[in-house]
């Protein structure tokens, strides 16, 4: 085999090989996610599961972990937004800002999602860097809750942002209906399926 052959086929299998480590470190980080949620579900006091449900719960049902379904996304700052009162499923309507607008290519295609502060959580030494995104796509009412899934973020240090799909959760009322969710808006509807994440539960 020529040289240059030898090199180029090295070449590939530590492309391969360092390909194969980041698609590991995403599964397993997103297993932890699903561990931890799993476990939030099956504790009585932060679980949002009716106490019937809660009896019976063993674990959420997810789609299969796709590495694909994991973007990177600018962040381009809205620092002149005013704040608004986002519609929820209830008369409750909390306070946020839009923080800024994420830019990704998803499958070949670009899009768009705002990504949003509250204004009350902002207060909190918590959560004061918390950001919510929520969002519909072309699964909801099918394979995923019919009113749109949740991702949480945090701000960055740049203006890179890792948006994770695997980790898209559904709001506390896909499971019981004593709760107030904020529905996401309707500059937030992504054009494509999003197979990834949580799927929807029971007949909510």
């Amino acid at each position: 085999m020529p040289a240059c052959q030898r090199i180029f086929l090295l070449f590939c299998l530590m492309f391969n090989s360092v390909l194969f480590a980041q698609e590991k470190e995403i599964v397993e980080d997103v297993r932890e996610f699903q561990k931890e949620l799993n476990e939030e579900f099956r504790n009585p006091e932060t679980s949002p599961l009716d106490k019937d449900d809660l009896a019976e719960f063993k674990e959420l049902d997810f789609f299969e972990i796709d590495p694909d379904f994991r973007v990177k996304a600018e962040l381009v700052r809205t620092p002149a937004e005013p704040p608004f009162m986002m519609k929820t499923s209830t008369d409750r309507t909390p306070v946020y800002v839009k923080y800024g607008e994420l830019y990704f290519t998803l499958k070949g295609k670009k899009f768009k999602l705002n990504v949003y502060q509250s204004q009350e959580l902002k207060q909190d030494p918590e959560y004061y860097d918390y950001l919510f995104l929520p969002f519909t796509d072309l699964t909801n009412g099918i394979s995923t809750y019919g009113n749109g899934r949740y991702i949480d973020l945090r701000i960055p240090e740049t203006n890179e942002v890792v948006i994770d799909f695997n980790k898209a959760y559904n709001p506390y009322c896909a499971y019981s209906g004593r709760y107030s969710c904020p529905i996401p808006p309707e500059e937030n509807d992504l054009d494509i399926e999003i197979p990834a994440g949580v799927k929807s539960y029971k007949d909510h």
